[in-house]
């Protein structure tokens, strides 16, 4: 029965398995456990059915296991199975329990020869076996059938490699003995997630169906192809037997006599045989189980921790409980509005590091969104020109003025006062479009009570919306405050004695930087290398660009004098957006060109540059059919005109930028928090019935059922885990053999004249043993390259003989 103390070792293991089973993948462990791998018809169910002792597993031609089968053998008194997906049904009789597999694998996969990865957990008690955990895998194939798919190869290959390629499983390599061993599937499988055979146990089957003459000696003392933990050879039912109903205790009998009697196996028939496998499975089980205890108990012990804090919330939570659901719909309110203010004035904790949102983006449209739309919102200076041209031409009437009339300044200054409504009420729009996102995302902890959700943001919402109407009407009443009175004695104002400067020269008087980015330059030539992208400055007096935003190396600097703005047409190839700076001499711009063409990503940075260059007096092109005529007097009150608007303009630019995040904050930000704080609960406690605000969302009722029962099976598996005994006995690990053995091996030892079969076919190992000269019967070398490649050790190696007296025989070349 294997070796002392693993009978309470391995059930152990099958505890935790089924205190896991019910809660997924929450606590996906690599459990210990046996996968059975091999080709279609290589024995695996036969192997499985011998250690039961029961005819239970679905049988014919081509593919039959269609799902994985998670078979865990228990000892005991009575013999029974049940299925994990049936609890509580007992199945005393082993045909219903190969009817439920097959119903059970149709369920999921059809009639048709379909395949699905989600196992079938079956239990086996009895008193013939012995504590076992095993995964019969469906068997390799090559060619689809029925409804299976194309690559049904690769998808099997796949499956089978979801279970071995955990380094806690033990893979037992199923391969058929009249068939090439260094063909079998199973093996390289196993080789390749096991390179050095240390979980990897050989299982050789049909030993009685080779051709006569052949045997498999050579496998079975593992020298051939060597493992690690060696070949174990069994002799499973044929389908004669099995449909004549023999029974599997004269099967186990017949196998051993076969053993017993065969001349190439009788020397060690106490190795071979199903009995032998149990024995060798369960205690190469035990180790391995014993050997992955302690990461798996630190593994259960983190998950536990993990949950600790939350299971203790939900232990003794009773939903219906009023006291409860007042007691937390308070505090589900103030942690909103905890969050709502963290995310406005910013925190500490729970940094969003993917975009800006809350009051930094608020910030953001405070003083760099609206500041630029104001800038936009500026007209060019042909049509500045023009209008003011129009209102001097207009108020003198038929006469011809001697004097710069005041009432153009003032009919100019409130028609440009009037455009700033616009992006006025545009920040507006967007302060509460963010205001409404802070609410939502703030709300997403009230996710488990749907009605309590709904009505906050229904609740908030309604108030910002109930507030925007008055900061609305606030900002235009700053507009209008500012049409209602001129005031031409402003400490900022120039005045008609400063009017004469020209607006360029103005604004140069400052050499501050307006603008800095990147900046592709188009029109350079493909010999220079083509378009590069370059860092730009942009200053009242100069644009000058670098070669990277460290500004340390000048690419070159351009005065603003005389020039530019046109628009560019998107190229067909091209993905950019760009536009060109000229000069209005036709001088060159840069080197040779006449213009130079600069391009952005998007369509919304080309218009950002153009105002910066606005700002900077870089005004857009004129086109020829709008120019018009002016006799050199009017020209000169259009340009006094001109530089008092532009200076008015300013101060009151400089008084709405200054305004309107202090009338919105008050208005809306800061009201809004003193709301949420003072006013909500009550509101929420008016909406209607508290108790329906506090019914819990279906999925908040299974994650606490989740996490008290993942808590709880936690807990158990420690448990589990500590109740085991300190005593069981592990047996070690085969020892390395060294390769030179296998070389000298067949020269120390004469090889047997083998017989032939009668149609002189050799199957995977005929037994043969080569000559000192060498032979086509050799087997090759354990080392030499091959299919596989060999493992490294042998589990069963051979004890070095006594080296003779005289030198062994050379190896011919």
């Amino acid at each position: 029965m294997g070796n002392r103390g693993m009978e309470d070792l391995i059930p152990l293991v099958n505890k935790l398995q089924d205190a896991f089973s019910g809660i997924g993948q929450s606590c996906n462990l690599d459990l210990p456990q046996i996968a059975v791998v091999g080709g279609q018809s290589a024995g695996k169910s036969s192997v499985l059915e011998n250690f039961v002792g029961r005819d239970f597993l679905p049988r014919g031609s081509g593919i039959v296991t269609r799902r994985p089968l998670v078979l865990q053998l228990i000892s005991a008194n009575a013999e029974w199975a049940e299925f994990l997906h049936c609890k509580g049904k007992k199945f005393t009789d082993f045909d219903e329990v190969r009817q439920e597999i097959e119903a059970e694998t149709d369920r999921i996969t059809g009639a048709n020869k379909g395949i699905s990865p989600v196992p079938i957990n079956l239990r086996v008690y009895s008193p013939h076996v012995l504590n076992l955990t095993l995964i019969d895998l469906p068997g390799i194939t090559k060619v689809p059938v029925g409804d299976q798919p194309v690559d049904i190869e690769q998808q099997i290959r796949d499956m089978i490699m979801q279970f071995i390629c955990r380094e806690s499983c033990l893979i037992l390599a199923v391969t058929p003995a009249n068939s090439d061993l260094a063909n079998s599937d199973a093996l390289k499988l196993a080789k390749d997630v096991d390179p050095q055979g240390q979980r990897t146990i050989g299982v050789i089957t049909k030993l009685d169906l080779m051709d006569e003459g052949t045997d498999a000696r050579e496998v079975l003392e593992n020298k051939l192809l060597p493992l690690r933990r060696g070949y174990i050879g069994v002799v499973n039912r044929s389908q004669k037997d099995i449909d004549g109903k023999k029974d599997i205790k004269m099967a186990m009998a017949a196998e051993r006599k076969f053993f017993l009697t065969h001349p190439a196996y009788r020397h060690m028939a106490e190795k071979m045989g199903t009995p032998c496998l149990q024995k060798v499975l369960n205690q190469q089980l035990t180790n391995h189980i014993r050997d992955t205890l302690p990461a798996f108990r630190s593994k259960l012990q983190t998950q536990l921790l993990s949950l600790d804090k939350e299971a203790e919330e939900y232990r003794g939570y009773r939903p219906d409980d009023p006291g409860r659901k007042t007691k937390q719909l308070l505090q589900m309110v103030q942690q909103f509005s905890v969050d709502f203010e963290k995310r406005i004035e910013g925190s500490g904790d729970q940094v969003d590091t993917v975009e800006l949102s809350g009051g930094a983006k608020i910030n953001r449209i405070f003083h760099e969104r609206f500041p630029f739309e104001l800038v936009k919102m500026e007209c060019d200076d042909k049509e500045m020109r023009r209008e003011i041209s129009y209102a001097i031409k207009n108020i003198h009437g038929i006469r011809t003025g001697l004097f710069t009339p005041d009432m153009a300044f003032e009919a100019i200054v409130k028609k440009q006062i009037v455009k700033i409504k616009e992006p006025c009420i545009k920040c507006v729009d967007m302060v509460i479009q963010e205001l409404i996102n802070t609410v939502r995302q703030c709300t997403n902890k009230l996710d488990c009570f749907p009605r309590l959700r709904e009505e906050t943001e229904r609740i908030v919402t309604s108030h910002i919306r109930d507030r925007e109407s008055r900061a609305k009407d606030q900002v235009l009443l700053l507009i209008d405050v500012q049409l209602s009175y001129i005031n031409t004695n402003h400490e900022d104002f120039i005045g008609f004695a400063n009017a004469q400067q020209s607006s360029k020269q103005s604004s140069k008087q400052s050499n501050a930087v307006i603008r800095k980015g990147w900046l592709t330059i188009n029109n350079i030539s493909i010999i220079k290398g083509g378009a590069k992208e370059y860092w730009f400055v942009l200053t009242a007096e100069s644009l000058s660009w670098f070669k990277d935003d460290e500004e340390k190396e000048k690419k070159y600097m351009l005065p603003l004098d005389n020039l530019k703005v046109r628009d560019v047409e998107k190229g067909f190839m091209s993905s950019k957006h760009a536009f060109a700076i000229f000069n209005t001499e036709q001088r060159n711009v840069y080197k040779d060109n006449r213009f130079l063409e600069l391009a952005c990503d998007t369509q919304d940075e080309v218009d950002s540059w153009r105002a910066s260059l606005l700002r900077a007096g870089v005004y857009p092109e004129r086109s020829s059919n709008d120019n018009f005529s002016m006799d050199p007097q009017l020209e000169r009150k259009v340009e006094t005109i001109r530089n008092l608007v532009d200076s008015y303009m300013a101060i009151v630019n400089k008084c709405i930028r200054d305004l309107m995040p202090k009338t919105i904050m008050h208005l809306m930000i800061s009201n809004v928090k003193d709301f949420i704080n003072a006013e909500l609960l009550a509101q929420l406690y008016s909406a209607g019935d508290q108790g329906a605000l506090m019914d819990e969302s279906q999925e908040q009722v299974q994650r606490r059922d989740e996490v008290l029962r993942t808590h709880q099976s936690l807990k158990e598996a420690l448990a589990i885990i500590g109740d085991i005994s300190t005593t069981t006995i592990s047996t070690p690990m085969p020892p390395p053999v060294n390769d030179w053995l296998y070389i000298i091996w067949p020269y120390l030892h004469p090889p047997r004249s083998p017989p032939t079969s009668p149609t002189g076919s050799r199957r995977m190992s005929s037994g043969q043993r080569p000559s000192p000269g060498g032979g086509r019967g050799a087997p090759p070398p354990p080392n030499r390259p091959g299919p596989l490649g060999p493992f490294n050790n042998s589990a069963d190696s051979p004890q070095v003989p006594s080296r003779p007296n005289r030198a062994p025989p050379s190896i011919p070349r």
